[in-house]
């Protein structure tokens, strides 16, 4: 979900075609390998598991696969992502790699943002002042973390002067998904870069959608309990039945986890709910407006910011992939206190804010809208992973397997957290660290 941070590829090897066949359990049920969660971590980690000739079975809680990278169709009648739709350094990605056999199309994001300045764009000596600021507070940034893992908000110049406001929305709230004072300056420091990007013309979560064909996933199945405590199997209890393997990966959301939504039996060692509670996810939506006509007059594609006094703002994504969708992201501390208030709050938010930025009113135009309140689906409780102050290390301590329970996700990637592309890294990771434990052999 964020439109943030080169990949750091892992040393195992490339992306694999999606398995042809479905991985089918042997006559007496069993399964080599409980997956729980069918997000991006859950599909490669089966993916990796099946081509290695294992058998799996995907528990997702929700009713569709794809976790917070999802497609919707009905809505506004044309692809609408509703959580991730940046595809970051697609060159790299492994998701975008496997994108070319899956016939969708895949195309370059137009580079940079704009600015608003009251109703006007900023000049371009004014666009210079505020790439310059923001480069000189992201250095800042990694270079108080060579220190200690101190807040990012106080490694900040003092000097940001009039664009202050504006770089702590773009670092924090839109790149990260929380306010400044609440992320790790060593996380935010090892984050890799993402200023190339891409988007899937059908859709994001339809790209994982395709990449998931043929998985053996079971739909609107809560895991309620895990066992892990055992010398040889793991048992999981879901609202649909138990299953029990030789090992289990753990893709739910950290905070998901931190809620205790899942009993694990015995208790998960308090070096990991430390870890945990300190990487909450932070809070990101989209308020999107059907804007027929083009009324703002901006082009495709195109990335808007406001030239902000204060943390009530926002960003303009403009006319997805040539559609009259406009989505105005909200995140950090503002965008959740007003996804609290409901999507009504959040669709008139959304619309004075751009008529003081454009003049017309808004409201004579829209037709339809919708805004996503990721905090509140029960199975996700947030948008993604940014480390707490003192926390970037938490992210090494979930890549720890518990006996036979290994745990995957954009949290469990120490440099692409809060990318689909990071979850499916981490849950190809997990798969081969189950492999390992298996002696490495097909069965």
């Amino acid at each position: 979900m964020s439109a943030a941070p080169a990949l750091a590829q892992p040393g195992g090897p490339n992306p694999r075609p999606a398995p042809r066949q479905k991985s089918t359990p042997r006559p007496d049920g069993v399964v080599d390998v409980i997956i729980i969660g069918a997000g991006a971590a859950g599909i490669a980690a089966a993916r990796r598991l099946i081509a290695a000739g294992r058998r799996v079975a995907i528990v997702e809680a929700a009713p569709e696969i794809g976790g917070r990278c999802i497609t919707d169709t009905k809505i506004f009648g044309v692809p609408y992502d509703r959580g991730a739709h940046w595809i970051h350094m697609p060159d790299i990605n492994p998701v975008a790699k496997l994108a070319t056999q899956t016939g969708l199309d895949i195309y370059p994001a137009p580079p940079g943002q704009r600015v608003r300045v009251g109703r006007r764009f900023a000049r371009e000596s004014e666009m210079e002042d505020f790439l310059s600021m923001q480069v000189r507070a992201s250095t800042a940034i990694a270079d108080a973390a060579r220190k200690g893992d101190v807040p990012c908000s106080q490694a900040l110049p003092k000097d940001l002067g009039e664009w202050r406001s504006t770089i702590e929305f773009f670092l924090g709230p839109f790149g990260c998904g929380k306010d400044l004072s609440e992320i790790s300056a060593l996380d935010f420091s090892r984050s890799s870069e993402r200023d190339v990007d891409a988007f899937c013309r059908q859709g994001f979560g339809t790209l994982l959608a395709k990449l998931a064909a043929g998985l053996p996933v079971q739909l609107n199945a809560p895991v309620t309990a895990i066992e892990w405590g055992r010398r040889t199997a793991v048992e999981v209890a879901t609202a649909r039945g138990r299953l029990t393997a030789p090992a289990a990966i753990v893709t739910a959301s950290t905070n998901v986890l931190a809620a205790r939504k899942i009993k694990f039996d015995p208790e998960l060692p308090k070096r990991q709910v430390d870890a945990l509670s300190k990487l909450t996810l932070g809070s990101y939506d989209h308020v999107t407006l059907e804007l027929p006509g083009n009324p703002l007059g901006l082009r495709t594609d195109e990335l808007i910011l406001e030239k902000s006094n204060g943390r009530r703002t926002a960003s303009i994504f403009a006319n997805a992939s040539g559609s009259t969708l406009c989505m105005i992201d909200v995140g950090g501390s503002f965008g959740r206190d007003l996804a609290a208030k409901g999507e009504k709050e959040m669709v008139a938010f959304a619309l004075d804010w751009l008529t003081n930025l454009f003049g017309a009113d808004m409201k004579t135009v829209v037709q339809r809208w919708h805004a996503t309140r990721w905090n509140e689906e029960p199975w996700v409780l947030g948008a993604f992973s940014a480390a707490a102050p003192s926390g970037q290390s938490a992210r090494r301590v979930l890549m720890e397997p518990l006996n036979r329970m290994y745990f995957a996700g954009e949290a469990v990637h120490e440099t692409l957290w809060g990318t689909v592309g990071g979850a499916w890294e981490s849950g190809e990771r997990a798969a081969d660290a189950v492999l390992r434990l298996f002696g490495g052999g097909r069965r």
